[in-house]
């Protein structure tokens, strides 16, 4: 910054007034990547609005070569051209700012615990990696749950605060000090401090004699859940494979029956004795805005808070601190040119139909119904993208299914071809976007519908040579200039894979699988206690309001006020199934099921042996920073909209709904309110 000051002609004092120092300024924050400043590409359409940076030219030619490609031409600032030579918006339809992200070409980062920053996977992925990396991945994932617990103000402690606490303390006797925070005890040094409590943060697994045992780096100790308490009390799962937070009292094995080969003899890393577990809850979420370091008003104000991860670039599209502010503007932008031109209230919609079965004669009758509904509004309304996500066949093909094998599978999508030829007004105007299940191929053909190895790859293009000829034909026959609209599209994406609207403005992560019944059959179960008795047995008549929020889901976890108001956007049943805490059980069973997951950070928290993950790609499966919003689509869960600390999850549920003769449901989310609702239609 000294250099450009002095190349511009500066004086030795900086003025106050004038804006020599913030163009300086600014033009350096476009030039910044992860913090630091890089040299510009020559075909930048900005190059010549920026100033030499006085850099050597070995500096330059380093920051060249780490600088990752697909981060120059993404929407950063520097590469978009945001406005024409009229001072206007270069293009006012939102579906121009939308890019799909699959799994295999997002960033792989992973955190740096000694530099406390992301950094850029130097080794290029590979499907068949050493084993060492097998051990990096869950390292990871640990590494990064303990540096999001450490930013939670429960686990931190000022001594500023402290020191005045206790000055006031001594100087008046009715002072309260101030809340004692946290404190992790990392397991190794558990060792020699018999009878004492302790907070640990680890892996849940099971040990070679199937004890349960809480893992971190420096070691493992066996677990004693007779006693404990999950916090919130039925509001979220704990499976082995989960990162947990837990609370207890150490015994050393002395004090043990007899070692054998049960009794924990710190063989293999394990620490001597047992933790005895009072409470166990997950670790404390972290909302976007937090992550990131900007303002808590995330859409209007712009302004950085500072702290979090605002330089790191994790999808590609731009970093926070050096892009975000610019394409929250434009989006503002956008959607009052769409308001002024009186055009869209529907523009910003996504559509998201689940478990789109090809070889089902009612699901090609509900998606043909669906279609049409949004075939018959004008150009200007038609939402901006489609989402139809697996699984594509009822059985998995190529496995002996069924749904038959591969000519089956390709007649399934020649059908959908005929069925989207109908509508062309839709197919010339939106996006379509298709994700896999574990019923579709090539996975399906070895796994035979079980759970195969994630991220998974798209749909070949061996089956979707008719659906793309269907597009092409529409595309040629819209009554449109070409240089004036998008055309429309297809895209083959992966699962999980991503939606990126206005660069990192805002993010959509969906992906499928079946969630609910996994953890149904592998969570653990505590020691229930009936409602209006205590641990002993003994009847209570008095029950604290604490308790019952805690029931809910709703206790010392930090939950977001929308997520205790929000409810089934499905019209209401005649009747309702209420559990004893007086809230609709689907609804609670979503928000069971949503805490879990974004509680977890990770899309498929399990052991590997369970959800296999390639080794070489855990970033897609990460969900830090939490997305804007979330779709998981299960079969298994009921249809939910809700709002978990600032990240809006969704589940659209099957396209058709066993027990719902005729009926067909589907999800749509508004990327301008960013807020889904669930629609029904009879076919």
């Amino acid at each position: 910054m000294a250099k450009a000051w002095k190349k511009n002609g500066g004086s030795l004092i900086v003025p106050g007034e004038g804006r020599e120092l913030a163009n300086i300024l600014r033009n350096l924050e476009a030039c910044m990547l992860g913090g630091r400043v890089v040299a510009q590409r020559a075909s930048s359409r900005h190059t010549a609005t920026v100033p030499d940076l006085g850099l050597p030219a070995t500096t330059q030619r380093r920051s060249d070569s780490l600088v990752r490609n697909d981060s120059q031409s993404s929407l950063g600032f520097t590469t978009l051209d945001l406005q024409d030579e009229r001072g206007g918006i270069q293009s006012k339809d939102p579906r121009d700012w939308l890019r799909v992200i699959d799994a295999f070409e997002q960033p792989q980062l992973t955190y740096n615990p000694i530099q406390k920053h992301f950094e850029i996977v130097a080794k290029r992925p590979s499907l068949l990696p050493d084993p060492s990396h097998r051990t990096a991945l869950i390292r990871a994932r640990y590494q990064v749950a303990h540096q999001r617990l450490l930013r939670n103000g429960a686990f931190q402690t000022s001594t500023v605060a402290l020191s005045r606490s206790k000055s006031l303390h001594r100087s008046s006797s009715e002072m309260m000090m101030p809340q004692q925070a946290y404190k992790l005890t990392p397991i190794a040094n558990l060792l020699g401090r018999s009878g004492s409590t302790h907070v640990v943060l680890g892996l849940l697994g099971n040990s070679p004699t199937g004890t349960l045992v809480l893992s971190d780096l420096t070691g493992s100790i066996s677990l004693d859940l007779q006693y404990a308490k999950p916090v919130p009390k039925d509001g979220a799962w704990f499976a082995p494979g989960m990162v947990v937070l837990a609370e207890g009292l150490y015994e050393e094995e002395g004090s043990l029956a007899g070692p054998g080969l049960a009794g924990d003899g710190g063989v293999g890393g394990t620490i001597g004795g047992k933790f005895h577990v009072s409470s166990v809850g997950g670790p404390p979420c972290e909302r976007r805005e937090v992550t990131l370091g900007v303002s808590s008003n995330e859409i209007s104000g712009s302004s950085i808070a500072g702290g979090g991860f605002g330089w790191v670039d994790f999808l590609g599209v731009g970093s926070e601190r050096a892009n975000g502010s610019t394409m929250r503007d434009l989006e503002k932008k956008v959607w009052e040119s769409q308001d002024s031109v009186s055009q869209i209230p529907g523009r910003s919609r996504i559509v998201i139909l689940g478990e789109v079965n090809l070889d089902s004669i009612n699901t090609m009758q509900a998606l043909k119904q669906v279609l049409g509904i949004y075939a018959v509004e004008s150009a200007g309304k038609i939402p901006m993208a489609f989402i139809l996500i697996g699984n594509f066949t009822r059985y998995a093909v190529l496995a002996s299914g069924g749904s038959g094998g591969s000519i089956e599978y390709k007649e399934y999508f020649d059908s959908l071809a005929a069925i989207l030829a109908d509508h062309p007004s839709v197919l010339e105007d939106s996006t379509f976007v298709f994700v896999p299940g574990d019923n579709d191929p090539w996975a399906s053909a070895f796994s035979a519908g079980a759970a195969a190895v994630l991220p998974k790859r798209g749909i070949p293009e061996l089956y979707t040579s008719r659906v793309k000829r269907a597009f092409a034909s529409a595309n040629a026959e819209a009554e449109k200039p070409a240089a004036e609209k998008r055309k429309g599209e297809v895209i083959w994406s992966t699962n999980p894979t991503r939606l990126t609207l206005f660069g990192p403005a805002q993010e959509v992560v969906i992906f499928r699988d079946d969630l609910s019944g996994r953890l149904r059959r592998k969570a653990l179960r505590f020691r229930d206690q009936e409602p209006g008795r205590d641990s002993s047995g003994r009847s209570s008549d008095v029950e604290t309001s604490a308790e019952n929020r805690r029931a809910d889901g709703q206790g010392d976890m930090d939950v977001d006020r929308i997520i205790e108001t929000a409810e089934n956007a499905l019209p209401e049943p005649k009747a309702k199934e209420v559990n004893r805490t007086g809230v609709p059980s689907d609804l609670h069973a979503a928000r069971k099921l949503v805490k879990t997951v974004l509680d977890q950070g990770y899309l498929s928290p399990f052991p590997l042996t369970d959800r296999p993950v390639l080794w070489d790609y855990g970033s897609p499966m990460s969900l830090y920073p939490l997305p804007s919003a979330l779709v998981l689509m299960d079969p298994e869960a009921p249809p939910f909209a809700l709002t978990y600390e600032g990240c809006h999850a969704m589940n659209p549920g099957a396209l058709i709904t066993p027990g719902k003769r005729g009926v067909a449901q589907w999800m749509e989310y508004d990327a301008r309110t960013r807020r889904g609702r669930a629609r029904e239609v009879k076919f």
